[in-house]
């Protein structure tokens, strides 16, 4: 369409025509003269709105869906890392309850045997090769340790220094095949000396052939001349089995180590001797036996002025 001067009279007249019917449909209400109108224009384009609505909201939502899942996806990466972050906390908090809980028990062993002991933590284990069982503690020369000092945690003996650097130490555990150590039995005081065997328990010769030796009984540490390399009174283990006295001169018995060897981590290093043997002060007192519970039986006996079903009272 040219802009001439008809033509723009055009457009002004359809513009104040526009008002006007929209100025007469609102003052209407539900009774305006355009009502038909709007109706027959529904009816027209209305199927071609639905038609057109059913093409693109497909389009529309998957978009919305997209748009959606991203924001879902970076809310559920927050919140994924945010348990990440919280599992961490709680494994690191249950690991430093776990630790304090060992020093705890070490001092607690320390303590009853009045031994001077330099902690130490495990920073690496030997090779299995041979059967060789070590482990390397991050304290050395620089710290006061020596070769053939006794090496213990909160359970009892752990080993003996083997070598030592300046800054770390390595350990030889007790349940080494090459490692013996003079024990001495609870209560009896019987006297013997444990090797290693690995993972299986400890096996120990007895020196009175007929001494009296039960499942449960509880071995510590004899000591050594001048407290090397092992200091008396520190916890080996609990006897698991007993061979057959057979009249010999000696008798075996099989310990289970107290000490767990595979899950090491805070030792302590013996720097100081007890003043005096503690004997068996450093053991922790058995568990009371769990007591009976006492059985409650009831009698019932008639009564000798009870009634007889079926026969008066006065008979």
């Amino acid at each position: 369409m040219r802009d001439t001067r008809e033509s723009r009279l055009l457009l002004v007249l359809l513009i104040a025509i526009a008002f006007a019917l929209i100025t007469v449909d609102i003052r209407a209400g539900e009774e305006s003269p355009v009502d038909g109108a709007r109706q027959a224009a529904a009816a027209v384009f209305g199927p071609v709105e639905k038609g057109v609505a059913t093409a693109v909201d497909p389009v529309a939502n998957a978009i919305g869906a997209v748009r959606d899942s991203g924001e879902r996806h970076n809310r559920i990466a927050v919140l994924e890392k945010q348990n990440a972050a919280l599992k961490a906390k709680l494994g690191s908090d249950e690991q430093t309850r776990s630790r304090i809980h060992e020093l705890d028990e070490m001092l607690k062993r320390a303590g009853a045997g009045q031994y001077g002991i330099k902690g130490a933590e495990v920073i690496a284990i030997g090779a299995a090769q041979g059967f060789s069982w070590t482990v390397t503690i991050d304290a050395g020369s620089k710290d006061g340790i020596e070769r053939d000092m006794t090496v213990l945690n909160g359970d009892g003996l752990v080993g003996r220094v083997s070598t030592v650097g300046p800054d770390t130490a390595t350990v030889v555990l007790a349940n080494d095949p090459d490692f013996t150590v003079g024990t001495r039995l609870e209560k009896t005081g019987e006297l013997g000396f444990a090797t290693g065997q690995g993972d299986r328990a400890l096996s120990v010769q007895m020196l009175n052939g007929k001494a009296k030796v039960s499942p449960g009984d509880r071995l510590v540490t004899f000591g050594s001349r001048g407290n090397k390399p092992f200091v008396p009174g520190v916890p080996i283990g609990e006897v698991v089995k007993v061979d057959p006295s057979r009249g010999d001169l000696t008798r075996t018995v099989w310990v289970r180590p107290f000490v767990g060897f595979s899950r090491l981590d805070i030792v302590g290093v013996v720097v100081m001797p007890p003043r005096e043997d503690p004997r068996d002060a450093v053991l922790p007192p058995k568990p009371e036996a769990p007591k009976p519970t006492p059985t409650v039986t009831v009698t019932v006996t008639p009564s000798g002025s009870a009634s007889v079903p079926g026969k008066p009272d006065d008979e």
